[in-house]
């Protein structure tokens, strides 16, 4: 690629050689941690043998120290290996669908919305809610969410599936614990150069007056863009405020990545039946509880892994179930 990169007639085509750069920058990054990780253990190495040979037990103590770093760094590289999916690397499309539990859903699909939000930020992404519909009394009937970043995608596949919350109702007279499901989807923002092929025929467009966030203001012109592919039946939606034109092409963003998994899931299903596995093709099986009451516990019924720290969980700690998911699947 370097070699390749060093010809000038490359940018002819400028979007795609600087998608190649973006390329080949970030695969010269990840080269480099290994190489430098390797030379760092050389020299580790190499001070070892000084110390063993002049009998220096500080000199020991902090090779001891640095040991263990490089083996925490070596960890990490290795946790790295298990986002190696076609576009891990890439961002991401996450959208939340309130489920099961009237009210309470509609306010906890609010609540994972802020959740993934958070989680963004620690991380330094750039996030950007696209598409919501309000909830009728409370929280959000559905909210859509880019997130833009290194990995993006290949962290937060990990969270697709149903998510259950177990809580006393704010929205209960009687403060009774209600239990309220989510629909988590996540789909890769697709470079434009993926073959997805979208037939305008099969397309039916709505435009519509969109409100902000919340549904404070109206706006005077039909900006907000509903798009329903008709083979499939899927609709995506996009209202964030910006031209009629912006939020169609937000749409065909959303329905490509759509459409791109739908084909993944199907071919999915048939290698999977042609192993004789069953595949449920529903919506899936909830993956998460997030208990607030009697007890505060969250717990990846994937992969067992749990925390009692239910509200650190809610601002954003992800990572732990995201890394034990990923390490399930490497494994695998």
């Amino acid at each position: 690629m370097e070699k390749h990169a060093a010809d000038p007639t490359i940018w002819e085509e400028p979007e795609t050689a600087q998608r190649m750069m973006q390329e080949l920058a970030t695969l010269r990054e990840e080269v480099e941690a290994w190489t430098g990780l390797g030379q760092q253990v050389r020299d580790a190495l190499e001070l070892l043998q000084l110390a063993v040979a002049e009998g220096d037990e500080g000199l020991l103590e902090e090779i001891t120290a640095e040991a263990e770093r490089l083996e925490a760094a070596l960890e990490r590289q290795e946790f790295q290996l298990a986002l190696s999916g076609e576009h891990d690397r890439g961002d991401a499309i996450l959208t939340i669908h309130a489920g099961a539990g009237g009210v309470d859903a509609q306010d906890w699909a609010q609540m994972l919305l802020r959740m993934y939000l958070r989680w963004a930020e620690a991380r330094g992404y750039e996030a950007e809610v696209i598409d919501w519909a309000d909830g009728e009394e409370a929280g959000i009937k559905r909210g859509a969410v880019e997130v833009r970043g290194p990995w993006a995608y290949g962290y937060l596949k990990a969270e697709r599936g149903v998510h259950r919350l177990v809580r006393l109702s704010p929205f209960d007279g009687a403060h009774r614990r209600h239990t309220s499901f989510a629909l988590v989807e996540v789909v890769p923002v697709l470079e434009e150069d993926i073959e997805v092929h979208i037939n305008p025929d099969d397309l039916h467009v709505d435009v519509f007056r969109a409100g902000s966030a919340g549904g404070q203001h109206m706006q005077k012109n039909a900006t907000a863009v509903r798009i329903t592919h008709i083979p499939t039946g899927i609709v995506v939606q996009c209202q964030n405020e910006r031209s009629q034109t912006q939020n169609r092409q937000y749409a065909l963003k959303v329905l490509r990545g759509k459409l791109y998994e739908l084909e993944r899931k199907r071919q999915e299903e048939q290698l999977a039946e042609l192993k004789g596995e069953h595949v449920d093709a529903g919506w899936g099986h909830q993956i998460r509880s997030y208990v607030l009451h009697p007890y505060q516990m969250v717990k990846d019924l994937r992969t067992g892994y749990e925390t009692g720290r239910a509200q650190a969980v809610l601002d954003g700690e992800l990572d732990g179930f995201i890394e034990a998911w990923l390490k399930a699947q490497a494994g695998d």
